[in-house]
């Protein structure tokens, strides 16, 4: 990461007032790897390389191979992102390409950036 990428991270932490060591649990729900799917994993993997280096734990969870693990998340649609922690939960629906939104959902850019 170029210093200029470092200091435009350490800014959204900043402003989003999330401590640097916070970790992030994040569930993402797809439907097999259909190219929605894949373009949803490949989207929020390139979010949290540059925006949470080393602070995050995503897991992908195929609705298809392992339904037991949506009881109880109220997934309506796919792919859904779930981030568990830090709390408030939040749940982001689509293929993650919209990144404000999913900056936003994750609490990493301030709300009056929406």
């Amino acid at each position: 990461m170029t210093p200029k990428e470092q200091n435009v991270r350490v800014r959204f932490e900043e402003a989003s007032g999330a401590p640097p060591e916070e970790r992030y649990l994040l569930r993402l729900y797809v439907t097999g790897m259909t190219t929605r799917s894949a373009r949803a994993v490949k989207n929020l993997q390139s979010i949290c390389d540059e925006y949470l280096d080393g602070r995050y734990d995503l897991e992908v969870i195929d609705i298809y191979q392992q339904p037991a693990l949506t009881k109880g998340e109220q997934i309506i649609a796919a792919p859904t992102l779930v981030k568990k922690l830090p709390l408030p939960m939040r749940r982001i629906i689509g293929d993650m390409s919209n990144r404000e939104r999913v900056l936003f959902g994750l609490d990493i850019v301030p709300g009056a950036a929406r």
